[in-house]
């Protein structure tokens, strides 16, 4: 699974067939079938860059993707969220976070051991307590289509905006963000329990947001950014 997990952070087009390959060539024998079933336990899709981490509930209302040719121009115009898999040395847990797509601030993040969607509202209420966006961004899985989740959304009139179906790039800048959590703190680090993932992601998002400089930024950091075009 923690190969796969990389393979899939690497190339996640690659559908459950070329993954089996590329386990196969790296020393890790797996039929498609049971490459297959490690991945919907991952929560990983095998069709496209997106992940199945969010489960569609039927029941649930679902709202347009609305950002389709709109530039990003200032901080808070769109936010955006979204859940992926962090592996540990023994299981796995879930991690969500509300980003900035103009600055990529992170606005706030969480750590849970199950789906439910508990722990994507805790982390929706922190980010609405530091400021309001105008658009906010999800795809279609039951946590972001709950009544309760939504309404905190519509309580402020906060237009909201879900993925369509299929479709790569609606969440890119999340997919963005899951990359760079990967490849500079969680596969460096090893986390042993949650707890530790905890701390260890702590620090990291400090480095994020603070100190690490973004090329398509102007080398300048999230932090940086966001405070000074809403100052």
């Amino acid at each position: 699974m923690d190969e796969i997990d990389r393979i899939f952070t690497t190339y996640p087009f690659y559908g459950k067939r070329r993954i089996r390959i590329v386990l196969n060539q790296n020393g890790y024998p797996s039929g498609v079938k049971h490459t297959r079933t490690l991945m919907r336990t991952m929560g990983l899709e095998a069709i496209c860059p997106k992940r199945k981490t969010s489960v569609p509930d039927r029941s649930h209302k679902v709202y347009p993707y609305l950002l389709r040719d709109v530039e990003i121009l200032r901080p808070n115009q769109v936010w955006s969220t979204d859940i992926t898999y962090i592996r540990l040395l023994r299981g796995f847990a879930y991690l969500t976070a509300v980003i900035d797509w103009h600055s990529r601030y992170v606005l706030s993040w969480k750590l849970s051991v199950t789906m439910e969607k508990e722990f994507c509202i805790e982390a929706l209420e922190e980010a609405l307590s530091k400021g309001l966006p105008e658009i906010f961004n999800s795809d279609q899985g039951s946590q972001f289509t709950s009544p309760e989740f939504t309404k905190k959304l519509e309580g402020k009139q906060v237009r909201i905006s879900m993925d369509g179906k299929g479709r790569c790039l609606d969440n890119i800048f999340v997919e963005r963000l899951w990359r760079s959590v990967k490849y500079e703190e969680v596969y460096l680090k090893n986390y042993a329990t949650p707890l530790e993932a905890i701390k260890g992601l702590k620090n990291y998002f400090r480095f994020y947001n603070d100190v690490r400089p973004h090329q398509s930024l102007g080398y300048k950091t999230p932090a940086q950014v966001y405070f000074q075009n809403i100052a």
